[in-house]
């Protein structure tokens, strides 16, 4: 079981290697540790439930902590100083369509809002009501709506309760010989429902595709009725609503079931690692990659200041010594980048794959590395997240931002971003350590994920007001550079106020429209997508 106010698992003491934390500490300062509030504490604090206990509702208080806030950092300061301000009247765990039926008719008679909630990852604001919320409110934990539901090997489609996890999920196919390739970072935790309403993006999205391209249909269940999405390989009978429901959020419905296209487990795989000898080079080397149509499943490259975050959270100064001055050898340095490209498929692709990319490297002044830098971050990708509740122990917040923009606008925002986010902590007198990826390559663009740390303050109010000031400035800073306000995050509450921006003003009506026709009563997830709380 997961942390109540926190990523890892209950028990688990993840640490922060030394070389790690002196780089912090001369980057931004000492962390200033503070004091969590106890889960008893919290749990007894807990207001008296507005709706009565019945078979299909839990208004158990522990039961409603657990299911209250998401991991966005303002979930954290929430759940760590134990001032979450606000808990779900109850949580309810519907099994079938006909259960969140019944849901609806309960929600409809209390007067309650519903709040989809699976895995409990949104990093976006995705499962707490706005601010002003007032109705009673029903969260919905999706875990009794999983399970592979049923595989027809001669297309590749597998349908799956909305509730089922990655790890599940792979499990699941692996007796049949295949794999749905969606790799995110929160893969253990986060549900297939999930990855639909958030419309999120793999690690490996480049060779197996995004959410939308794996997503061949299921259904939906709104107040409104059900909403039956049939998997054709293609269409042209009208808009395809499923466009409509990636990325929605729980906004107009809940996602019970997924169809998904799977493909066979690759027989073989490999991630060199490369390094660039710098920031200019590498994205030129990144786009070209990108645009060589290469059977590549994925490419990440570090910029400078992530390619040493990345070395010093090995833990192993050595071996990084070494390789700096290897690299040095070879014309590589001062600040390199690193690049990691990972191939899947038949072994003779792979070999062709890994070997173009070579060629691409080299051509910009760039040198391979091996394998061991791919393998280590292989073992270590769904561990990173961990690594949250180390920093916060020692005094640190972490948080995380992410974008997308074509190639002439992304080289740009990989500047401005981090000094737009450097600069809002220079109001309160403080440094952020803030580095950045393109961890998904486009052959028109790329997406840009920005990891921005920095010391908490001796008050959590003082440490949320760090962190919205830092969020207004990258989110402006986003918009000003032409980026996209989330890549694969999702929309949620943190980016509703700048989704107009995106959308204009035509597509926001239409959005609303949609809302109105799924949810008349505006019960569902209100305040998530569209800034509509309290209305």
């Amino acid at each position: 079981m997961r942390r109540w106010n926190g990523w890892s698992e209950e028990g688990a003491v993840p640490r922060v290697p030394a070389a790690a934390l002196r780089l912090l500490a001369d980057a931004i300062g000492p962390g200033l540790p503070q004091r969590d509030a106890r889960f008893e504490d919290v749990v007894a604090a807990v207001p008296e439930s507005r709706l009565t206990d019945d078979p299909g509702l839990s208004t158990d208080p522990a039961d409603r902590v657990r299911h209250a806030r998401g991991q966005s950092l303002p979930d954290w300061i929430a759940l760590r100083s134990g001032r979450l301000g606000w808990v779900p009247d109850a949580v309810a765990r519907p099994a079938t369509d006909d259960d969140v039926h019944r849901l609806y008719g309960r929600a409809d008679r209390a007067g309650a809002i519903v709040i989809p909630y699976g895995g409990g990852t949104s990093v976006v604001g995705g499962v707490t009501p706005a601010a002003g919320e007032e109705r009673p409110a029903i969260t919905v934990a999706t875990e009794a709506l999983s399970g592979l539901r049923g595989v027809d090997e001669e297309s590749g489609l597998a349908t799956f309760g909305a509730g089922t996890v990655g790890p599940d999920v792979q499990a699941a196919l692996a007796p049949h010989g295949l794999t749905l390739g969606h790799f995110p970072q929160s893969w253990e935790r986060s549900t297939v429902g999930g990855w639909v309403a958030a419309r999120s993006a793999g690690q490996q999205s480049i060779g197996f595709g995004r959410i939308e391209d794996l997503f061949a249909g299921g259904r939906l269940v709104a107040p409104a009725g059900t909403l039956v999405m049939p998997p054709h390989p293609a269409s042209a009978a009208g808009p395809d609503l499923r466009q409509l429901i990636l990325g929605s959020e729980g906004r107009f419905g809940i996602v019970t079931e997924t169809i998904l296209r799977t493909v066979p487990r690759p027989a073989h795989e490999a991630i060199p690692a490369w390094f660039l000898p710098d920031w200019p080079r590498a994205l030129a080397a990144a786009r070209a990659i990108a645009r060589a149509g290469l059977p590549l499943s994925m490419a990440r490259l570090s910029t400078p200041a992530e390619t040493e975050t990345f070395l010093a959270l090995g833990g192993r100064p050595g071996r990084v010594r070494a390789l700096r001055a290897w690299l040095r050898l070879r014309g590589i340095g001062p600040d390199p980048s690193l690049l990691l490209v990972a191939a899947s498929g038949a072994e003779k692709l792979v070999e062709l794959a890994v070997r173009e990319v070579g060629s691409i490297i080299r051509r910009h002044g760039g040198t391979g590395v091996g394998g061991s830098l791919g393998r280590q971050w292989l073992r270590t990708r769904f561990r990173t997240p961990d690594l949250r509740d180390a920093l916060w122990d020692a005094g640190y917040g972490v948080d995380t931002l992410e974008t997308a923009a074509d190639w002439p606008q992304i080289g740009e925002l990989a500047t401005t971003l981090p000094a737009a986010i450097a600069e809002a902590f220079e109001g309160d007198g403080e440094r952020a350590h803030v580095f950045s990826h393109l961890s998904h390559l486009y052959p028109s663009g790329s997406s840009l994920y920005v990891t921005v740390t920095f010391r908490l303050a001796d008050d959590p109010d003082r440490t949320l007001d760090r962190w919205r000031r830092m969020k207004a400035a990258a989110s402006a800073a986003i918009v000003a550079g032409g980026g996209t306000i989330s890549h694969q995050h999702g929309v949620g509450r943190d980016h509703a106020a700048y989704l107009a921006a995106e959308k204009g003003e035509l597509g926001m009506a239409v959005l609303a429209d949609v809302a109105r026709r799924f949810d008349p009563d505006r019960r569902l997830n209100p305040g998530a997508l569209l800034e509509e709380a309290g209305r």
